[in-house]
């Protein structure tokens, strides 16, 4: 409270001082251009005779009355005068354009002459122009005490700037009343204090860290020549010390502190150069080079022209008086450095002085409307000290509220827009929560700060999931990356970001980071770097650059981004277990999808009901099975979907604990008969608890068709092996009935008749014996041997095998086979069951007769067999299905349907090709193409 009330007290002294500054400059200003002062030309000196005659201005007043250099003044108008101050005063008296009378002497010989007064000659466009120079230092201090007026060396600016004002703005008139003597002594003082103030300025900015000794010894350098100065000026106005007001003495003053004047603003111009030859980064280096240029620019002509000549008593050319102008440089330049490098942190600059200045006027009102009360409640006309102090007292603990009043109403006046925009951006940080999904809350939190804060540059960085601690780019908005980048510098233990921000001046000059850091900063080319944090965890950073018109942030932006960061790190959070919780759905959502899929996937009926018998789950292949949809079957009884016999042996076993089944029930589909095996099992939840049945229905329709068809298959191997069996049997009396009729051949005469009739009963015992060794050749089984084959005579062989049955089916052989075909590479076995396989086909697609031709002939390396016949024909659907294995066309279960699917088989084993082409009631011809033996074969 006291430190408050200090400040506070402090604060309100300085804007009184100010406002006592403006007024006296404003009075001194009308004075200055009101009034109009006596002069006769001459500058008096004073002496032991009185004052004499130093010097006289061309066609002065005076000159012309015959006043000549080295008179001396005794009286004017019958007074006596002994100093020039009476001069003054007696002139003043007199008035302009009035006639006075000069008691003179001159080589001891006394005279009058009559003078007539003229208006002293008034520099008023100079003076004017100083007054300019002089507010511009007063509003640059305004500017940097408003905004920070509690910053180190913030007071100390604007005490120069204050001084400054005075000295350029207070010109005494010459009237010699009280106020000229303040404004004389208030001027001697500014002149004597801005320069000291100036150096010790620009020996502290930037802060520097300095002994209290080396600190003492600078200020003592700083300002001892200040208070010699200061002390010369008062000892010789006052006659004391053994120094005596004389003109000449006034003059040597001015010499002495305007030149100390010129020499401390030089001295501070090169301060403030070296500070910049040694500053290190890129903003500080600007703000030191606008110090540099405009102290050395305003000071350097002002002091080489005006105070050089006017020391030496060179001033022969007025132009030199307009060396003056140069000062407006320095002021100038500072104000630059203020408001485009943010020197000492200046922001929003006429907002606040407009603030500070209404708040000030205010509070003087309340000062001097307290004095005047306190002085009629009292009935004094002066209350004092301690009425002024009670006074100071009420003005200070007012000042804070009435400043932050109208604060608030300048905000909405001059910066209506961009206070929505500010207001915008709380409210949707306040509602940032709302936003459940990061990459649109990010994108939204950009394009607002680029909107509220005119940002161009934007990033935001996440902790990287692959690489926890490690940030990575999030999103960027005007962000150029063409390298990889190194974010090291964004480790969430540093301690800029526990005080709130990361800052870069300069991104292309930070120090101690390492190369890979330095790229990076210049590519993202951000100067703050502002951490999200939530429970002590930095979730994200922000990053911003510049604003559009190249300037640094204020410190309220800062503050504001700041603000925000905390509720994007609570939205970001927020999003980050949205995420998660999403993902952990999305993978519960792919694993019962997954499953499901298996479950459709397989070639099983898969269905599962409640302990109810309601249907719950019912998979596509149940919907082929039975004809029934999934949308049909789920929440509906299971009786009432299936046929009502299967439907009341699953009811009948719906209390079995253990696994059960129903084993090939016969089942009418679409006007086909059905061979299902069906399994039921009880189940159960993860608690053991029984909550429905699963029962998979598996058709088994081709498997018990194809159990069939093996079993067929056994019974025909078995008939071969009876066969070769009684092949092998018949051939032992065949044997013997061939060697007794040969026998008895022999014993007949020639020319007997029944000759005839036993060579007729021998060629039928061979026949007979062909047929059997043939028939043996055929059932054997074994690993096939290769060799080169006669095709033609495995045709024959076959033929002999079944000319009996053609015979007696009425077919008709034709036989076409070309002569000296080359040999086939394979097994005869297994080429005699192709070819017989086919004949049989042949012969039982003639029911009623027909014809048979095999024709034979060698093609371009190949041997082509070709068996026709002039049956029923097989129908387009069936043709691209007759080689697979159990597919027949014969009725009455005539056929296997492995004869073609095992011919098909030997013919590829043999490296040929088996081509079919058939004609509804007109006949099939099958086209058999095998590869001659020395021909090489690509299998």
């Amino acid at each position: 409270m006291k430190q408050n009330l200090r400040v506070s007290l402090g604060a309100v002294v300085l804007a009184l001082a100010t406002l006592a500054a403006v007024i006296f400059a404003w009075l001194n200003f009308v004075q200055r251009e009101t009034f109009e002062s006596p002069d006769d030309g001459v500058a008096w000196l004073d002496t032991a005779r009185g004052p004499q005659a130093w010097k006289l201005a061309p066609n002065s007043p005076a000159g012309r009355a015959g006043v000549r250099p080295g008179d001396i003044l005794l009286a004017i108008n019958g007074a006596s005068v002994s100093s020039q101050i009476q001069v003054t005063k007696r002139l003043w008296r007199a008035g302009v354009w009035t006639q006075v009378r000069y008691k003179l002497l001159r080589n001891n010989d006394e005279f009058e002459a009559q003078v007539v007064t003229a208006p002293a000659d008034t520099p008023a466009s100079l003076e004017n122009y100083s007054r300019v120079v002089g507010l511009l230092y007063l509003f640059i201090g305004l500017f940097i005490f408003i905004r920070r007026w509690n910053a180190p060396r913030a007071v100390h600016f604007y005490i120069f700037c204050l001084v400054s004002f005075i000295l350029y703005c207070f010109h005494y008139s010459g009237k010699l009343d009280t106020f000229d003597y303040e404004v004389y002594w208030a001027n001697i003082v500014a002149r004597l204090l801005a320069p000291a103030l100036l150096l010790h300025f620009a020996l502290v900015f930037p802060a520097r860290g300095q002994g209290t000794v080396r600190s003492i010894a600078r200020l003592t350098l700083v300002y001892g020549p200040l208070v010699a100065l200061l002390l010369f000026h008062v000892s010789t106005a006052l006659n004391i010390l053994g120094f005596i007001p004389w003109l000449g003495s006034r003059v040597l003053l001015d010499k002495l502190e305007f030149g100390y004047l010129g020499g401390y603003f030089l001295i501070a111009g090169l301060v403030f150069y070296k500070s910049f030859r040694e500053a290190p980064s890129g903003v500080l280096r600007q703000q030191l080079k606008w110090l540099t240029g405009g102290t050395l620019a305003g000071s350097l002509p002002f002091t080489s022209l005006y105070i050089v000549a006017f020391v030496f008593d060179v001033m022969r050319y007025p132009w030199i008086r307009l060396s003056v102008l140069s000062l407006v440089l320095i002021p100038l330049c500072f104000g630059y450095a203020i408001i485009r490098y943010r020197l000492m942190d200046v922001d929003i600059i006429f907002k606040r002085g407009l603030a500070y200045t209404a708040a000030t006027a205010g509070v003087a009102a309340v000062y001097f409307a307290s004095i005047a009360l306190i002085a009629d409640i009292s009935h004094a006309q002066t209350t004092g000290p301690v009425g002024g102090m009670i006074a100071i007292v009420i003005a200070a603990f007012l000042f804070q509220p009435f400043r932050e009043w109208v604060q608030a109403r300048l905000d909405r006046f001059f910066y209506r827009d961009r206070l929505d925009y500010r207001r915008t951006l709380i409210e949707f940080g306040r509602t940032l929560t709302n936003e459940v999904r990061s990459d649109p809350m990010l994108g939204s939190v950009m394009d607002r700060i680029s909107q509220t804060l005119l940002v161009d540059r934007i990033a935001i960085f996440m902790e990287d999931p692959l690489h926890p601690g490690e940030m990575r780019l999030a999103r960027s908005m005007g962000v150029r990356l063409s390298e990889p980048m190194n974010l090291a510098f964004l480790e969430p233990a540093r301690p800029e970001f526990s005080r709130g921000a990361l800052f870069f001046e300069s991104p292309r000059a930070a120090r101690d980071v390492s190369d890979s850091v330095q790229q990076t900063l210049e590519q993202l080319d951000l100067n703050y770097f502002i951490p999200c944090r939530i429970r002590e965890r930095t979730v994200a950073v922000l990053g911003l650059g510049k604003t559009v018109d190249g300037d640094f942030l204020s410190s309220d932006d800062v503050e504001l981004v700041q603000t925000i960061a905390g509720y994007v790190a609570v939205a970001l959070d927020n999003a980050q277990l949205y995420s998660s919780l999403e993902q952990k759905a999305l993978e519960i959502a792919r694993l019962k999808d997954f499953s499901e899929n298996i479950v459709e996937s397989l070639n099983v009926g898969v269905l599962a009901v409640d302990l109810g018998g309601i249907v719950e789950s019912w998979n596509t292949r149940m919907e082929q099975l039975f004809g029934v949809t999934r949308q049909e079957a789920v929440g509906h009884r299971l009786r009432a979907l299936l046929p009502e016999a299967l439907a009341s042996e699953i009811a009948a076993r719906k209390d079995d604990e253990q696994i059960s089944g129903i084993y090939k029930h016969r089942l009418l589909h679409q006007g086909k008969w059905l061979t299902l095996n069906v399994s039921i099992t009880p189940l159960v939840s993860k608690s053991g608890e029984r909550i429905g049945r699963l029962l998979l229905f598996d058709d088994v329709t081709q498997r018990d068709r194809m159990e069939e068809q093996m079993t067929q298959t056994e019974k025909l191997t078995s008939l071969g092996l009876l066969a070769a069996g009684v092949a092998h049997e018949v051939n032992t009396p065949l044997a013997v009935i061939s060697n007794y009729i040969q026998m008895l051949a022999k014993q007949m005469p020639e020319g007997d008749p029944r000759q005839a009739i036993i060579e007729k009963i021998v060629k039928q015992t061979f026949r007979a014996s062909e047929i059997v060794n043939n028939l043996l050749n055929f059932s054997r089984t074994g690993a096939a041997e290769l060799a080169d084959i006669d095709v033609n005579r495995v045709v024959e062989e076959t033929l002999s095998l079944v000319a009996h049955p053609l015979k007696t089916s009425q077919i008709h052989i034709v036989k076409q086979l070309g002569d000296s075909l080359p040999a086939v590479r394979g097994s005869a076995n297994k080429l005699q069951q192709v070819f017989l396989n086919l004949f049989l086909n042949a012969r039982d697609a003639m029911p009623s007769g027909g014809m048979l031709e095999i024709r034979t002939a060698a093609h371009n390396g190949s041997v082509e067999i070709e068996v026709a016949d002039t049956g029923a024909g097989i129908p387009r659907e069936d043709i691209n299905r007759i080689f697979d294995p159990f597919f027949t066309t014969k009725s009455g279960g005539r056929g296997t349907g492995l004869g073609l699917s095992v011919s098909y088989g030997i013919i590829k084993e043999h490296s040929g090709k088996i081509d079919v082409r058939s004609t509804l009631g007109k006949g099939t011809s099958f086209h058999v193409e095998f590869p001659a033996a020395g021909k090489a074969v690509h299998v």
